[in-house]
């Protein structure tokens, strides 16, 4: 079975393009040149220029002993956290602004959660002098202040989403109704691996640099390049898909992938997707997503701002369904206690998003000889009022 995106769009049954009439112009121009403009000598030069001497790349492959210690495993974490912004985020925001420029866009349209795409998005548009407008739910404005201060020192303008849930899913939406409006000067530059195909196989492969590196980078420490086992959250899931690329045709290679369980699986209150999505459409694409036995989408929740999306990128909707990913959910209060640990063991303050990742513990038991790769896609500074007011610091 493969698990790379086939030619019409779509990993097994999940994907595709799934769009108005008045997207179908972009939507095509970008699917029937992204390849062709990646695989550019000249694009090449200046996408790893950038990560390396603006981006911070490589970004560490670090082994965890503490933490090792406590769990009884061997853990290296992919420093992510460590990336110019503070995630992954900015991985695929300079891929993709290069790929605006080639194909003439001077605008630039993106939708954030947690800020960190958002933050990512601005961060570039002033690198390259263009115009930068980032929908961003009401809710996830006032939990993500910091964030939103960035954008604006940046230059973006940030424009609250007020319909819904007033989170990502409302942003996004109000994103391709910006964009079905002004089709000819704008890009939108999607932040995770979810929309109509070529954006979720551009996305993951932009994020690939991840995968690409932890196999470098532990042929040096161990002097093997696979790992036993790949962790790493997921919302859209662009973190976990750049974590997994180069590893997804490798049997040897265990995938995880962590969802937000929120207040609990079935508490009403949640964001896992795996266990609650049936096959819908969402923001362009098929793929599992929380609804209502008619079809209505189920508002998601979690603590964490990143990760309260109903769906889930096409290639973890195969994953899961072909079985070749393990999926976890993870509560609030568990994914709070993993962030609080290695805070306190590698002093290292985690994204909440991240959090969920390291929590895996509680639900899966390592050989003490595995060696276990856990994504840090992001760092915490930008949850530091979470932490607070849950820990009551």
């Amino acid at each position: 079975m493969s698990y790379q995106v086939n030619e019409k769009g779509y990993y097994g049954d999940f994907g595709g393009a799934y769009i108005p009439e008045m997207l179908y112009p972009n939507v095509e121009e970008l699917r029937s040149r992204y390849l062709e403009i990646m695989n550019e000598p000249s694009f090449k030069e200046e996408f790893n220029q950038l990560l390396r001497d603006y981006v911070g790349r490589p970004s560490p492959l670090y082994f965890a002993k503490r933490l090792s210690e406590k769990h009884n495993t061997r853990v290296y974490l992919k420093r992510e956290d460590l990336n110019h912004t503070g995630a992954h985020k900015i991985n695929n925001t300079i891929g993709q602004i290069l790929v605006a420029k080639k194909l003439g866009k001077d605008r630039i349209i993106a939708e954030t959660g947690a800020g960190q795409h958002g933050v990512a998005t601005a961060t570039v548009c002033a690198l390259m002098g263009i115009q930068c407008i980032v929908y961003m739910g009401e809710i996830d404005i006032k939990r993500q202040a910091p964030n939103v201060a960035r954008m604006k020192m940046l230059g973006a303008e940030v424009i609250p989403a007020k319909s819904g849930s007033k989170t990502l899913k409302d942003a996004t939406n109000e994103a391709i109704r910006d964009w079905i409006n002004n089709p000819v000067d704008t890009h939108y530059i999607i932040g995770s691996a979810i929309g109509p195909h070529p954006y979720p196989d551009m996305v993951t492969r932009f994020q690939s640099i991840i995968s690409e590196e932890i196999r470098s980078q532990l042929h040096e420490k161990e002097g093997r390049e696979n790992p036993d086992y790949v962790v790493a959250c997921i919302g859209g899931g662009s973190n976990a898909a750049g974590t997994y690329y180069h590893f997804l045709d490798n049997p040897d290679v265990g995938i995880i992938a962590v969802e937000a369980a929120g207040k609990g699986v079935n508490s009403g209150e949640s964001a896992a997707t795996s266990q609650l999505g049936k096959e819908g459409i969402i923001h362009g694409c098929k793929t599992l997503l929380m609804q209502t036995p008619d079809g209505q989408i189920t508002e998601p929740y979690s603590i964490s701002a990143g990760l309260d999306y109903p769906g889930v990128g096409p290639i973890h909707a195969h994953l899961y369904k072909s079985g070749r990913g393990e999926f976890y959910s993870v509560t609030d209060d568990d994914a709070m206690k993993a962030g609080l640990e290695l805070s306190k063991l590698e002093g290292i303050i985690p994204a909440i998003e991240s959090s969920h990742a390291l929590a895996v513990f509680n639900d899966k038991k390592f050989k003490p000889e595995d060696i276990v790769v856990i994504s840090l896609s992001g760092r915490g500074d930008k949850d530091l009022d979470t932490y607070i007011n849950h820990f009551k610091l």
